[in-house]
């Protein structure tokens, strides 16, 4: 083999190998490490965040809930208006368990930043 094959080969290799690990860094089974099962009750404040869908509108709704020495102390609730993301098609399935493309409202991601 000459210096040029061999080079050649090298980079294919390498190339072969930076794509197995860009798809197994792709994986969308991601693990919920920091998912939380229960909320220390003693000192929290416990946040939920949710978006419902009302026509061409979307509404934030936002639940604080303060726990103080095992008791729920306060509960904040808040509504806000959003621009709707619009629609668009997504398989589903029915009770039957058949799959099919519907029309679906676009769904907000969140990302949320505590200090």
């Amino acid at each position: 083999m000459s210096k040029i094959t061999t080079k050649v080969r090298k980079i294919q290799i390498a190339l072969l190998l930076f794509g197995l690990m860009s798809i197994t860094a792709c994986d969308d089974s991601e693990s919920k490490e920091d998912e939380v099962e229960n909320v220390d009750k003693k000192s929290a404040i416990e946040t939920e965040l949710s978006v419902q869908h009302i026509d061409s509108v979307d509404v934030l709704i936002t639940k604080h809930k303060i726990w103080k020495n095992n008791k729920l102390f306060k509960e904040i609730i808040k509504r806000d208006t959003i621009p709707s993301l619009g629609d668009t098609l997504q398989a589903v399935e029915d009770e039957a368990e058949n799959e099919h493309i519907a029309k679906v409202k676009k769904e907000y991601e969140f990302y949320i930043t505590v200090q």
